[in-house]
């Protein structure tokens, strides 16, 4: 894909997003489509503004990978809502919003744009897979902080940063990550394990929070490094660390894995080019009859075509 901005979304974390901030809306049939409306108002927006010339999006086909949870028990354990046979876990959704994430996949196909995954791997590892393979510009659009480890401004690729909603996206290079937590750039992973993320279920190291984490990214700069240096005796550890870190060797062995997404997950070959126009036109048609996507439906076609 030399020359090319490739745009990679987060798939699952902007639905969830636009399933919460748009306000409840009930096709004729009275299902609810506020998610299938919002992803294509994020589509829509961010077509039109960052103008990529290849869109993917990236599928969870497995969210809590068993390969995660064998190293940290606890990984995503708060948001298992049932177990099912082969010891498959659900994760906790919205009645409204799970019957809407085959109406997403529905209508993306009929658009033409493109959706991976790749079993045994979350969304945010066919993310970090795809964005390896690519030669030219990668633009990363989550609301999950974990993926800030992607960020390289040498590639280039970078976060376009949802938290805020779909009205204020924040771009995030290295300088900004930076920034924010006062570490290299590209050292978000290891700063993540030493502090740890509830949302995760990933408990971090006792007694070491954001200031601390960020001290010890800045001198040894991996956890394996902060681990050796332990081993060797030697000194340096910021902010009376050291205990910590030697307490929490066990979870401090594995979380590294845990954290920093994979790069070389089977996803299959992908073109991933814009659709500028859709790909089954009658289909989505006759979604639209079917649903009444209405304005956000006319306003992804718009941004799709305006890039022809």
């Amino acid at each position: 894909m030399a020359g090319t901005r490739l745009m990679l979304l987060d798939t699952a974390s902007l639905y969830f997003r636009a399933f919460f901030g748009v306000p409840e809306i009930k096709a004729p049939d009275g299902t609810p489509v506020n998610a299938v409306r919002g992803l294509l108002d994020f589509i829509a927006r961010l077509v039109s503004t960052h103008q990529p010339t290849h869109l993917v999006c990236c599928w969870d086909n497995d969210w809590r990978p068993q390969w995660r949870v064998d190293l940290i028990p606890s990984y995503k354990t708060h948001r298992v809502v049932r177990p099912v046979a082969g010891g498959v876990d659900i994760e906790e959704t919205p009645d409204p919003l799970e019957v809407q994430i085959p109406m997403i996949e529905a209508v993306l196909e009929a658009f033409g744009i493109a959706v991976i995954g790749a079993d045994g791997y979350e969304a945010d590892d066919v993310i970090g897979s795809l964005a390896s393979q690519t030669k030219g510009g990668v633009d990363v659009v989550t609301g999950d902080r974990d993926l800030f480890q992607l960020v390289d401004d040498e590639r280039p690729v970078r976060v376009v940063y949802t938290l805020r909603g779909l009205t204020n996206l924040d771009v995030l290079d290295e300088s900004a990550i930076a920034a924010k937590y006062h570490i290299p750039g590209r050292a978000y992973a290891d700063f993540a394990a030493l502090r740890g993320d509830p949302s995760d279920g990933l408990p971090g190291v006792a007694g070491v929070g954001e200031k601390t984490a960020a001290a010890l990214v800045r001198t040894f700069g991996t956890v394996e490094a902060m681990l050796a240096a332990i081993e060797a005796g030697h000194g340096g550890f910021p902010m009376n660390s050291r205990p910590k870190l030697a307490a929490a060797r066990d979870y401090l062995d594995v979380a590294p894995a845990v954290v920093r997404v994979a790069t070389d997950a089977p996803v299959p070959d992908v073109d991933g080019t814009l659709p500028l126009t859709p790909a089954a036109p009658d289909r989505l048609a006759a979604l639209d009859e079917r649903w009444d996507l209405g304005s956000s439906l006319r306003r992804a076609l718009n941004a799709l075509t305006e890039q022809s």
